[in-house]
């Protein structure tokens, strides 16, 4: 089966590609979703994560609070570079672990969608790497409206990543997501069709 990576920055709408490349044929493995299930209470890493950053990470519930997490780390290099050696390698694994069901589905392809593949040095995981990109204004308003933040920390998060430029540079496709949804979905139909062997 082949496997591509699916990145782009935040507000740049890879959750929207993703959806659009599922309708097309080809599952798409979300890795924040695989972290939050190795951060949650009994999970793979959850004591490791809460011993490095305390108690003051954790709910009432026992749950880590991962928007002020990702306060102390989208503010300090050193800690992001800390909770991602605890994290990366046990979503690695339950990711294997996922795509190794897919492909007994019978599945011809699969995308890992993930912001830090470039970062953190993953580009050779797959057979090819996939970026979604839009124009900054974009990027900040759409992370504004759906994080509840401010202008000033919606650019702050925007910093602490990739530029997106290099981003884009580094991977082998690009998908625009500046304008129209249709507009989104013919790119992505065109990959789909290159990912699936189809062109």
């Amino acid at each position: 089966m082949r496997i591509f990576g699916l990145t782009g920055n935040i507000g740049s709408g890879k959750s929207t590609v993703a959806a659009m490349l599922r309708e097309e044929g080809i599952p798409v493995l979300d890795a924040d979703r695989i972290s939050r299930e190795v951060m949650a209470p009994g999970g793979r890493v959850y004591d490791a994560v809460v011993r490095a950053f305390g108690t003051q990470i954790v709910r009432d519930d026992g749950s880590i609070d991962r928007k002020r997490l990702g306060e102390i780390v989208f503010s300090d290099s050193a800690s992001r570079e800390r909770l991602e050696s605890i994290t990366h390698p046990a979503i690695l694994t339950a990711m294997k672990e996922a795509i190794a069901g897919i492909e007994r589905e019978g599945h011809r392809a699969a995308a890992v969608e993930a912001t830090l593949i470039h970062e953190s040095g993953r580009k050779g995981l797959f057979e090819s790497v996939i970026s979604v990109t839009c124009d900054r204004e974009t990027a900040i308003s759409r992370i504004a409206a759906r994080d509840g933040m401010s202008r000033c920390d919606a650019e702050a998060r925007l910093r602490a990543q990739m530029n997106p430029d290099r981003k884009a540079g580094a991977s082998d496709y690009v998908i625009d997501n500046s304008s129209s949804p249709e507009e989104t979905r013919r790119q992505v139909r065109r990959i789909a069709r290159i990912l699936l062997g189809n062109e």
